[in-house]
């Protein structure tokens, strides 16, 4: 750990450990430093999307990856008027595999951390919380850490931030960042699943008036959304009516809902969405939620940070091996993924429904997503967004 660093990357997540493993992979030394002292959270973005799945194929891992427990979507569904409507098919898309798997994330990212592990270069560190950034002549040379009860820091040619929507370092890189605000927050819970349950198509249903719900095999993964910072309110009402206004919208005998029995069981996302303006500083990146933190409509987030490691790895792995990374490569890194960034958040704009003053949602869905009901045909058109995304990187060779 004391010897000099490539890059260091703050953040274990998406971001952070596939920046890492391909910037090993590229022969370089680089230590991915994670808060957490293991990936096991739970309600944390678990959609591996089709293009993602073609990573893992061009890796040629993707037979020990989906050996792992996933459950796979072709087609995502949304309740509208009383009737399941098909809202994105992956079906036709020119992929490997054509669909979603559903998958926890600390399974991707201890599979991520398994097969990074095969390089010399790369170090993982995990309780490891990053508390600030090293300045030295004008740029970013490293960054200072805390294990525990011991402080240290690490020096790098590069610190990438892939640190989250709460991301030191673009804070501490005095990143400016333009917030697009959002009305809701969501509640996250389980429910068991049993055998005679109604399942949704493909094991996907939502939005429905404002429920989701993910079939997760032994068990219901459950979404419901709120009004921004109505949490508190929701939990004065007490567990009764909670349940009572969950069992009014899920299609689940209204019984089940008695098995949550504390607060403890629900966990809030508190939403947003917004973008830096400049992406980086000398020495210093941000990839992922730390550049752009996004919605959960339509599952984005996971997909769009493993593509910006992606573009990062290809773009900085020469100028860092070669000690003549610049300013210029990095700004080529966010020239790179703004397009995608912007495109996909202006689609999550429009697909969300508008509110009034009270936060309260209107009563029909967004006109998009009315759209794809009056003309099926545009549900490959989402599959096709939403499987692939609006720039897809790919990585070369194998192993």
């Amino acid at each position: 750990m004391d010897m000099h660093q490539h890059c260091v990357i703050a953040g274990g997540g998406p971001a952070g450990m596939m920046a890492g493993l391909l910037l090993a992979r590229a022969g370089l030394r680089v230590t991915v430093l994670e808060r957490h002292p293991d990936f096991h959270h739970d309600f944390r973005g678990d959609t591996i999307h089709p293009s993602t799945l073609q990573l893992m194929a061009d890796l040629g891992w993707l037979d020990e990856f989906l050996a792992l427990p996933h459950q796979k979507a072709p087609t995502l569904h949304a309740e509208m008027a009383g009737r399941q409507v098909t809202i994105a098919d992956f079906r036709r898309l020119p992929l490997q595999c054509r669909y979603i798997a559903f998958m926890p994330q600390w399974d991707f990212l201890d599979f991520l951390a398994r097969k990074a592990a095969a390089w010399p270069g790369f170090t993982l560190r995990m309780g490891c919380e990053t508390t600030g950034l090293i300045r030295e002549s004008g740029r970013v040379a490293g960054l200072t850490y805390r294990d525990g009860d011991e402080a240290g820091e690490i020096r790098a040619d590069l610190v990438i931030g892939a640190d989250g929507r709460q991301s030191v370092v673009r804070r501490e890189a005095g990143l400016t960042v333009r917030d697009f605000g959002s009305a809701v927050d969501v509640l996250w819970l389980k429910l068991s699943r049993q055998p005679d349950d109604a399942s949704p198509a493909m094991s996907h249903a939502g939005p429905q008036q404002g429920l989701v719900l993910i079939d997760r095999g032994d068990y219901w993964q459950c979404g419901y959304v709120i009004r921004k910072g109505s949490y508190d309110d929701l939990k004065g009402r007490g567990l009764p009516a909670f349940r009572t206004a969950l069992a009014a919208l899920a299609p689940l005998p209204a019984e089940r809902f008695e098995e949550i029995a504390g607060w403890d069981q629900v966990h809030l996302l508190s939403i947003r969405m917004d973008r830096l303006d400049t992406w980086w500083r000398p020495g210093v990146l941000c990839i992922g939620d730390a550049a752009h933190a996004m919605s959960p409509v339509g599952g984005f987030g996971v997909n769009l940070a493993v593509q910006d490691a992606v573009a990062a790895a290809r773009i900085l792995a020469a100028p860092l091996r070669d000690g003549r990374l610049s300013d210029r490569d990095l700004a080529a890194v966010q020239a790179r993924r703004m397009f995608p960034t912007r495109m996909t958040q202006g689609l999550q704009r429009m697909m969300r429904r508008k509110r009034n003053a009270q936060g309260e949602a209107a009563p029909r869905p967004p006109g998009f997503v009315r759209a794809i009901v009056r003309m099926p045909w545009l549900a490959h058109v989402m599959g096709r967004i939403i499987g692939i995304g609006f720039r897809p990187e790919r990585v070369a060779g194998r192993g």
